[in-house]
């Protein structure tokens, strides 16, 4: 039996895409009899929304959450709890969370990924050519054999390859060309969203440099809209429209990509830009935040603000409640109500 699946009526000036207390929690089974013992919440809580055409950039340290973020939202990851809203092929805003895989296929085609390593995201015993149809095979059944062919020669053309490249294979390519066939496969299907996670982490400084360019080329000539997770802050600012700082599973701070990185307001976003190395000499820089203590287990997590215990204004207060997003100026959110 077909799902159920959830619509609501869009505005003309709605977003996007929608996300709300999103949750993601892992089990933790132990013991003789394997029992639940506990679970990991890797995404606890996180809301935010994008508009069309529009990058946000996803910042934090490792095991933040921010992949679990992405990967939930196409549905590679399971919804614990919380809302995903998407416009299907009428428009209308379409409720995705949970969605089983024959319900979530149409939303895929609107909906891409290009992954963090490009030498584990392609299948080597593939042709670029057969790897870039594989969408087109299974989103447009109906597309003969030489409109794929063509296609395929387009895209590689679009990211920067030759269409003569389309018959070899992955291992005969740079990390940063593989790179480029896996933004190929997501924009096959011509997609309104992609996810890109960490797609620049594992190049070189000058190849980072043209990926980077070569996604906001695609984006102004396709209209794309980003979700952009990275390490990072000078990318990050290059490419973001906004950024988002996440820690330990939550949404810590939200606002302008120039306005972040000038007028950082939470105590983790400061410590996380104080750590960032300066390529100017002769520019001065803030004095260097060291944070005490390690990261707190996503397993055990601390009652409240999951920072205050490395926080250097944390109150007792702080351990009460999980502080919301407030605005403290127009368009720039903090998970902190005293900053």
């Amino acid at each position: 039996m077909p799902e159920k699946i959830a619509e609501t009526k869009a505005p003309a000036s709605a977003s996007l895409l929608e996300v709300k207390d999103l949750k993601v929690h892992y089990p933790v089974h132990g013991g003789l009899f394997m029992k639940r013992v506990g679970e990991v919440k890797a995404v606890d809580g996180v809301s935010f929304e994008l508009k069309p055409c529009e990058t946000l950039g996803l910042v934090g340290e490792s095991g933040c959450g921010k992949t679990t973020v992405g990967k939930a939202l196409i549905n590679l990851a399971p919804v614990t709890s919380g809302s995903i809203l998407f416009p299907g092929a009428d428009g209308k805003m379409t409720e995705i969370a949970n969605l089983g895989r024959a319900a979530m296929r149409p939303f895929r085609s609107r909906m891409q990924m290009v992954f963090q390593d490009p030498y584990s995201s392609l299948n080597p015993r593939m042709s670029v050519e057969a790897i870039i149809e594989e969408p087109l095979d299974i989103h447009k059944p109906d597309m003969k054999r030489k409109e794929k062919k063509e296609k395929v020669a387009w895209l590689l053309e679009k990211v920067g390859l030759q269409a003569a490249y389309a018959s070899r294979y992955p291992h005969e390519f740079s990390g940063g060309q593989r790179q480029r066939i896996g933004l190929a496969r997501a924009l096959a299907t011509n997609p309104a969203f992609i996810i890109a996670d960490e797609p620049v982490s594992a190049l070189d400084v000058s190849i980072q440099a043209q990926i980077i360019n070569l996604l906001q080329d695609l984006q102004d000539e396709f209209g794309l809209a980003y979700l952009f997770v990275a390490h990072d802050l000078a990318v990050v600012e290059h490419i973001s429209d906004r950024i988002a700082v996440m820690y330990l599973g939550n949404m810590v701070e939200i606002g302008g990509g120039s306005d972040i990185n000038r007028r950082p307001l939470h105590p983790y976003t400061r410590a996380l830009l104080s750590a960032a190395p300066q390529p100017d000499p002769y520019k001065r820089r803030g004095e260097r935040i060291i944070l005490k203590g390690d990261v707190p287990s996503p397993l055990n997590k601390p009652s409240g603000c999951g920072f205050r215990t490395r926080c250097p204004i944390a109150r007792p207060e702080c351990a009460l409640h999980v502080p919301e997003l407030q605005e403290k100026s127009p368009g720039h959110f903090a998970a902190c109500p005293y900053v």
